[in-house]
């Protein structure tokens, strides 16, 4: 049996953004959160945000991701459903665990939207992952799937975007 079989549902993992101008300073807090960051910076961070509504395209691209992954899962026979949750923003990490564990998952791989392996970007979801899990006894396995910044298929849509730019130059 091959190791991907004995997963039951795949976990789309992503930072979450806001969706609404009265998101923006809440989601700053949580981003920051035990890190003392002076109110007027998240405020003038949060102007950034305002400029665009207060919405941050992040969730709307997992929504679209997520869809996208169905609908290749259900093309090819796949039959995982699949999960989303955030780090700092609705749906929560541990709120997504604990409806997966409602649903009976018991065992799911989880890919972080986040290509590279920093701390944030890395070990960081892999402290996140592991806190939702405490906070819901009896939660599923889940295991993180190794990061992708030097997968071809990651790298090779840059290196041909940069041929194509430089062909462009006198």
């Amino acid at each position: 049996m091959s190791r991907a079989s004995t997963y039951d549902a795949l976990l789309l993992v992503s930072f979450g953004g806001p969706e609404g101008p009265d998101d923006v300073i809440p989601f700053l807090e949580n981003v920051t959160r035990g890190r003392n960051v002076p109110r007027e910076r998240l405020e003038h961070v949060a102007e950034h945000y305002h400029l665009f509504g207060g919405v941050s395209p992040i969730n709307e691209q997992c929504r679209a991701l997520k869809a996208a992954i169905e609908a290749d899962f259900a093309a090819n026979g796949v039959d995982l459903p699949v999960y989303w949750g955030n780090r700092n923003w609705d749906p929560y990490l541990a709120d997504t665990v604990r409806r997966m564990k409602e649903d009976g998952i018991r065992r799911a791989a989880a890919f972080v939207t986040s290509a590279y392996s920093g701390y944030s970007s890395h070990l960081q979801y892999l402290e996140d992952i592991r806190r939702a899990r405490e906070e819901v006894p009896g939660a599923p396995e889940i295991e993180k799937l190794p990061v992708y910044a030097l997968h071809s298929g990651f790298v090779e849509p840059f290196v041909d975007a940069a041929r194509d730019a430089l062909a462009e130059l006198p």
